[in-house]
């Protein structure tokens, strides 16, 4: 794919905020910033991606590409390891300074997919990965009784001395953006406190798969680190025959694919065959 670290950037660049303001208690960061992509230089700035992959470690790192360019914030650190007695007992995604105002800020930052999954009691159970091994509470919970309490431990206070500031003065926040994925032949969702233009796509099982509907379209699997990229952007695309082999097999290792379709009218969707 040509330029594809770009549009790996882009695609974050373009994901929504999972919330406006606050949601769970949790107040949302957005970075207001303008500007264009070719501009950032993300190799030069980050040698890293050269050879980290892994999705979310590649999300952290272009939103600290964003701050490097931002004028109304300093960054303090990045991905601070805390070890009691040579065990970590967690990291810190990113401390800031704003330059406008003075203020600290603890900035955790999550990219996140999420199927939306009628079959849960309550609203708030009903967003889970793709692969079911994650969920939105269980990582809100996280975040407020894991991630952001961590600030205030003996080992985070002891790293803050350095740069002569309390845990007590930081505002905690989260950048938090998703792509939401609801039933092809969606039920009713309320969903009203989070934000709509979230929704990215739709899933089907394998047997809607296998309904005439697509079988004249063509399809890409991407790998994992392309998900955020738009799916008009694919450059490689398979008859129906060709690519359903692979989605059978990552169904059969309980792998729910991600797949880029190319109508037949030149539109482009993108949606999850789950195993579950």
């Amino acid at each position: 794919m040509k330029n594809r670290l770009e549009k790996q950037l882009n695609g974050f660049l373009n994901t929504p905020s999972l919330w406006e303001n606050e949601f769970a208690g949790i107040q949302q960061f957005s970075l207001p910033l303008q500007i264009a992509v070719d501009s950032l230089n993300p190799l030069e700035n980050l040698p890293s991606l050269q050879h980290n992959f892994v999705l979310g470690k590649r999300m952290e790192s272009f939103f600290e590409l964003l701050l490097q360019y931002s004028e109304n914030y300093e960054i303090l650190a990045v991905n601070t390891q805390l070890f009691r007695e040579k065990i970590t007992i967690g990291e810190l995604d990113f401390l800031l300074k704003n330059l406008k105002n003075n203020s600290v800020l603890h900035i955790e930052m999550v990219y996140k997919f999420y199927c939306y999954d009628p079959s849960f009691k309550e609203e708030n159970q009903r967003w889970i990965g793709p692969n079911r091994r994650d969920t939105l509470l269980r990582k809100i919970e996280k975040l407020k009784y894991r991630q952001f309490p961590l600030l205030f431990e003996a080992e985070s206070r002891e790293f803050l001395q350095e740069f002569n500031l309390q845990a007590e003065n930081f505002k905690q926040l989260s950048c938090f953006k998703a792509n939401l994925f609801l039933p092809k032949y969606s039920v009713k969702t309320d969903f009203s406190m989070l934000n709509k233009n979230c929704v990215a796509g739709y899933y089907i099982s394998l047997s809607e798969f296998l309904t005439p509907h697509y079988k004249n379209q063509q399809f890409y699997i991407p790998q994992k680190q392309d998900w955020p990229i738009a799916p008009g952007y694919g450059d490689t695309w398979f008859p129906y025959l060709k690519i359903l082999p692979e989605i059978e097999k990552n169904l059969n290792s309980k792998k729910s694919p991600l797949v880029w379709m190319k109508k037949e009218t030149g539109q482009y969707e993108r949606f999850f065959v789950v195993w579950w």
